[in-house]
């Protein structure tokens, strides 16, 4: 994905001001992605983009520095596996301006290592993590940000419509998955993930897809995701295998109302544990409470799963351009589980929904 990386740096020194931050030091993974517009080959070699007050460069191992200077024109700082790392890393950080740098904003999804190995030339440094720096501007997504994320809801929508054409009686969780994954890559997508959760095992929220048969009578919780340039989608919705199981109606009902209850909820202003907390008191009031087992929502971005996390003890204020899921459940041990999950940009007057299709059940014919 093209990004601008100096009007990135710009908003993230600006950031790196206000909290009194003098170093972040990013792996490669998304914050590096999300800053450069890549990141080279993750593996046991020290990799860095250390951003300064002025100044930013790469700590680089050899293998991935002539690749990768085709992706940036940030200054590298290399080094090969006979001299190792720590003449490199000194180096970078004397460029960068961070030599005596005594706030370090550290990836958390870097490998422990390569932290260590940081804050060993860093020693009087105190660290933090990302959430009030990189991480609090990603929460916000750009317009292409905005497009990529709509481009790929529209492709799980067609995904999940290809479920539903296909599922039937008899097949296994797994062959309708590889109906699921197939469709992904037939629209130049990867298939990121799979929950197909008939009957009992719908009421495992991460059920881990199996060789179970779906039968007639069956309630199936269908959780799916795949990735295109560079961002991913995340739906869930209901199938019924002929007549739906005794008293699904009513629980059907109440989740769609939990739905509706958190959409109108989440607002610019509100906090996050004000939404978890809309559509949790439905459910509650309803008498299912002890059958919503996690939270409501989760940020969708580069990853998917990022902030901001829609949980019953969220401070995080909602900001327009957030992107996030509202996905309550009711999971019935050894009966059926129900799961409807939307993904929305929130803007000015409240939540847009990526998705084109109804959370009503399916019901495939027998």
């Amino acid at each position: 994905m093209t990004v601008d990386t100096g009007k990135r740096l710009a908003a993230l020194r600006g950031k790196m001001r206000e909290e009194g931050v003098d170093l972040v030091a990013l792996g490669p993974d998304s914050h590096m992605q999300w800053v450069a517009g890549f990141h080279p080959h993750p593996d046991e070699r020290p990799c860095l983009l250390l951003i300064g007050p002025e100044r930013e460069a790469f700590l680089m191992p050899v293998l991935n520095a002539e690749s990768s200077r085709e992706q940036t024109e940030i200054a590298f700082h290399s080094w090969d596996d006979a001299d190792g790392p720590d003449a490199a890393l000194k180096a970078a950080l004397a460029d960068v301006g961070a030599t005596d740098a005594a706030h370090v904003v550290l990836d958390e999804t870097m490998r422990a290592d390569f932290a260590l190995l940081l804050l060993g030339v860093l020693p009087g440094a105190r660290h933090s993590f990302t959430d009030s720096t990189i991480g609090a501007l990603r929460m916000r997504k750009d317009a292409a940000e905005f497009a990529k994320l709509k481009m790929n809801a529209g492709i799980a929508d067609r995904a999940m419509q290809a479920a539903f054409a296909a599922v039937k009686p008899g097949m296994t969780e797994l062959e309708l998955a590889a109906v699921i994954k197939a469709h992904f890559t037939s629209e130049g997508a990867s298939p990121a993930f799979w929950i197909v959760g008939g009957g009992g095992n719908g009421a495992f929220p991460h059920h881990q897809t199996g060789g179970r048969r779906l039968e007639e009578g069956d309630a199936v919780v269908v959780d799916i995701g795949g990735r295109k340039g560079g961002f991913p989608s995340d739906i869930t919705r209901m199938v019924a295998i002929g007549r739906p199981p005794e008293g699904y109606g009513q629980i059907h009902t109440i989740v769609e109302k939990a739905v509706q209850a958190a959409l109108k909820a989440a607002r610019p202003g509100v906090k996050a544990k004000e939404v978890d907390a809309a559509a949790r008191r439905v459910i509650a009031d309803a008498g299912y409470g002890e059958y919503f087992v996690h939270r409501t929502g989760h940020g969708l971005g580069i990853d998917g799963h990022e902030p901001p996390y829609i949980t019953a003890t969220s401070e995080t204020v909602l900001e327009e351009g957030m992107v996030f899921s509202i996905e309550p459940g009711i999971y019935i041990p050894g009966r059926f589980g129900i799961r409807l999950e939307e993904i929305v940009i929130l803007r000015e007057d409240g939540p847009e929904i990526l998705s084109s299709l109804p959370r009503d059940l399916y019901v495939a014919r027998v």
